[in-house]
């Protein structure tokens, strides 16, 4: 009893120093590279305990038995526990012992993901045992000098962090797993995870993991019978695209020539604005061009323009959006205009009313007296992404950050 109390507190305590994510300063390049391959990424599989492929990707985190009813895209598989909930962490012999018999299920789904996608190998050694294991479990079933383990060994690219390297030449090397066989990888050694990220980011793929997680979203939906807000679907099958309204969630099969991968609704660039520009999506921005924004409409173009300089509505939306917060701070009350130099400042301020707040915070981020940082996590928070304060608010930070 006395072990498994110690052994509690051990968990305990180490989910606990995990369970903050401090980011360093000297970082905050390579996250925002980082953040961009989400666009192009199915999955992560993790031994790590602690939330920052959450944080970064906003993926759904799994974590034991989680696993087997999963959606592959879209999901952190913790195989090791997560620091929430520390009676699942593993870390000693016997949890690993423990892991082994029980969770055979689980290896095999695993498996079957690193068989048959593209597998990089980030934070881990040449030598690291979680990737031996891993090499021997998969040519168990493979033959090592098959035309199917050609296919995987091309498959893997296993980057070790080597300090002060800019290398960016991947080699091939030999793997020696003992009593077992010698298996040859692909093997990247540097210290520039900035140039691997952009080189993820930038691969123009025929479907984005980001589009396959969308249809899978609408297919669940419709699978279920309703909507996330609980509303009933309708299947409607229809040849005629164009009759479909714009705010219909549309699953289009067919081939490249007679289908055109097109946005309609310009307020899902709004909602989906802090996504799109941390991926740096410029696919999918490119085709603001092809959508209807009303010269009364709020629209955040400046961001979007940034990353892909090469829209035609560019110049007419950035006039558009420049007049609109122009006309709506000088609408706004004396009661708004306040000397303030943070949000909370503003909340605690009882001479700004409840339905005032979102008027001041836009008077302070036009007037540059609050910190950008702080609009963007509140808008960020925002649970009325379509509604007008938010949408105003949005452009205000827009221009702000990025004119």
């Amino acid at each position: 009893m006395e072990s498994e109390n110690y052994l509690s507190r051990f968990k305990v305590y180490i989910s606990q120093l995990v369970s903050e994510l401090n980011y360093k300063e000297e970082k905050k390049d390579e996250l925002a590279e980082l953040k961009k391959i989400r666009k192009n990424i199915g999955s992560v599989i993790t031994t790590n305990y602690d939330a920052l492929i959450e944080n970064v990707f906003g993926f759904e985190p799994l974590v034991g038995n989680d696993i087997l009813l999963s959606n592959p895209y879209g999901s952190v598989y913790k195989i090791h526990g997560c620091s929430t909930d520390p009676s699942k962490v593993i870390i000693t012999e016997d949890d690993y012992a423990q892991f082994n018999k029980k969770y055979e299920l689980i290896r095999a789904q695993l498996l079957s993901i690193f068989i048959h996608n593209p597998i990089i190998f980030i934070g881990y050694g040449i030598g690291d045992e979680n990737i031996k294991s891993l090499l021997k479990t998969i040519f168990t079933y493979i033959e090592p000098n098959s035309d199917n383990a050609e296919k995987i060994r091309n498959n893997f690219l296993l980057v070790e962090y080597e300090p002060g390297s800019q290398s960016h030449e991947i080699s091939e090397h030999d793997i020696d797993l003992e009593g077992f066989s010698t298996i040859r990888i692909n093997k990247l050694k540097t210290d520039d995870f900035n140039e691997i990220y952009k080189s993820l980011s930038n691969l123009n793929l025929p479907v984005s993991a980001m589009d396959i997680r969308k249809v899978q979203s609408i297919v669940k939906d419709i699978y279920s019978g309703a909507s996330s807000d609980g509303s009933s679907i309708k299947v409607n099958i229809t040849e005629d695209i164009d009759s479909l309204d714009n705010s219909d969630k549309i699953l289009v099969i067919g081939s490249a020539k007679s289908i055109t991968y097109e946005h309609r609704n310009a307020s899902s660039f709004m909602s989906d604005y802090f996504d799109i520009v941390e991926e740096s999506n410029h696919h999918l921005i490119r085709l603001i061009d092809k959508i209807n924004i009303a010269v009364s409409q709020w629209f955040p173009i400046y961001a979007f323009d940034l990353i892909y300089p090469n829209l035609e509505k560019s110049t007419a939306l950035k006039e558009q959006q420049r007049r609109k917060i122009e006309d709506n701070v000088a609408s706004l009350p004396c009661s708004v205009e306040t000397t303030h130099s943070c949000l909370q400042e503003i909340f605690d301020d009882n001479s700004v009313t409840r339905a005032n707040e979102i008027n001041a915070i836009m008077w302070s981020t036009w007037n540059e007296k609050v910190p950008l940082e702080e609009v963007e996590a509140f808008l960020k928070q925002m649970p009325d992404k379509k509604g007008t304060g938010y949408r105003r608010l949005l452009c205000a930070f827009d221009y702000k950050r990025n004119s």
